[in-house]
């Protein structure tokens, strides 16, 4: 995904209001600058985030994954904590992958403080 795109690739069955899609971008983005430490795409319908193993990660991850299922029900979220390890993994239907797509390219781009 393009920098200058901005939120270009919000899909229109997403019903949070345009005016707060920056802040929940940037909520994202400080998701996989700071809590982030590997994006794996599952297949063209899921996606996997590796997360910083501490209580702080997990539960801003778990936010926003609630925010997020209230304003885009097509996407699915699952953390999960074992073994030292936290992931979260974010699943759609192949109506919404390139979405799904665009979030997996974002991530990439800002894990570990990059972008």
């Amino acid at each position: 995904m393009r920098e200058n795109l901005a939120d270009d690739w919000v899909p229109e069955a997403c019903t949070l209001p345009t005016v707060e899609q920056p802040l929940r971008r940037d909520e994202f983005d400080a998701l996989f600058s700071e809590d982030v430490i590997s994006v794996q795409p599952v297949s063209a319908e899921r996606l996997r985030f590796g997360l910083r193993a501490y209580p702080e990660a997990a539960a801003r991850a778990a936010g926003l994954a609630v925010k997020e299922t209230g304003c885009c029900s097509f996407f699915a979220f699952d953390l999960s904590i074992g073994d030292a390890m936290v992931s979260m993994t974010v699943s759609t239907g192949p109506a919404h992958a390139e979405v799904l797509a665009a979030l997996a390219e974002r991530a990439a781009a800002r894990v570990g403080g990059r972008a």
